[in-house]
């Protein structure tokens, strides 16, 4: 496949492409480039010459590894690998000082390199879902400036106390592991505004968990809670929890006296007795689903 002249943005997603051939033009003028969905199986050749690259999306085209020379692109804000078969990713991604915003979801990750933990301007997301990691990285701790963080199906069994560190999380995902407990450093994330943990095996939650002053949405569906902490009634911002398929059987009455609540859903769970300040939350406007 020829790629036409200069672009500034280049949308070749799709076209089924199975190589390319950089035009010269293309060479000193595209700074975002889209290849997604074609079944090229390598990075070309041709990118190596691209100069002020600064959007890249490579997801869906059937890579397994990368070239070191993907890492001299350091003009580099947002890098698309998702949806491919990676099983490694080289320690020169440490070399992508303005990085905003990486996708390294849906591939075959083990493990991850410790440069990562360097990407400081690393600020929108971090996406790693759908991978094999099995342990959640210390040196994620290191990147304080990142918002979104989604570390879904990935076998995690812990989280290190090294999660307080990224003190601008507003959105964490972590739902499909295999979470047993959550560390205390957990509230540490003053930012945060949404924790997603469905689908593990939690047990019990750390007090700390009431010192996440800004969370609106708790997601605790499909665990094995059997009590919350009991200051839950902290959270002044919390809109919406799901406590749905859970080991509860009796609910603290601090529930009732969450000021923002909207909607709290406790289906599939084994109550002794519905409590009666189910009926203030109702009144008051929250949607209570049992």
């Amino acid at each position: 496949m020829h790629l036409p002249d200069l672009h500034a943005r280049l949308d070749l997603s799709g076209q089924g492409a199975t190589a390319l051939t950089l035009s010269a033009n293309l060479v000193y003028g595209t700074e975002r480039l889209n290849l997604r969905g074609n079944p090229l199986g390598s990075v070309p050749e041709g990118l190596r010459e691209l100069v002020g690259l600064k959007d890249l999306d490579l997801s869906s085209t059937g890579l397994s590894t990368l070239p070191d020379w993907l890492w001299s692109h350091t003009d580099l804000e947002t890098l698309n690998l998702a949806e491919n078969a990676l099983t490694s990713i080289g320690d020169g991604i440490g070399q992508l000082r303005h990085l905003r915003m990486l996708d390294l979801g849906h591939n075959a990750l083990t493990s991850l390199p410790d440069a990562l933990g360097d990407l400081a301007r690393l600020s929108d997301y971090l996406y790693l879902s759908h991978n094999q990691l099995g342990r959640f990285p210390e040196f994620l701790g290191q990147l304080g400036r990142l918002k979104y963080l989604n570390v879904t199906h990935n076998g995690l069994g812990a989280l290190p106390a090294a999660i307080g560190g990224l003190a601008s999380l507003r959105e964490l995902r972590l739902y499909d592991n295999q979470l047993v407990t959550l560390p205390d450093a957990i509230g540490a994330l003053a930012n945060l505004r949404e924790l997603h943990l469905s689908n593990n095996a939690l047990e019990v939650l750390p007090a700390a968990i009431e010192q996440l002053s800004s969370l609106r949405i708790l997601d605790l569906r499909n665990n094995r809670v059997r009590q919350l902490p009991d200051r839950l009634d902290r959270l002044t911002d919390l809109a919406y929890l799901d406590l749905r398929n859970n080991r509860f059987s009796v609910l603290p009455p601090t529930l009732a006296e969450l000021p923002g609540l909207q909607k709290l859903d406790l289906r599939w769970n084994k109550l002794d007795v519905v409590p009666g300040w189910v009926d203030d939350l109702e009144r008051r406007g929250c949607a209570v689903l049992l």
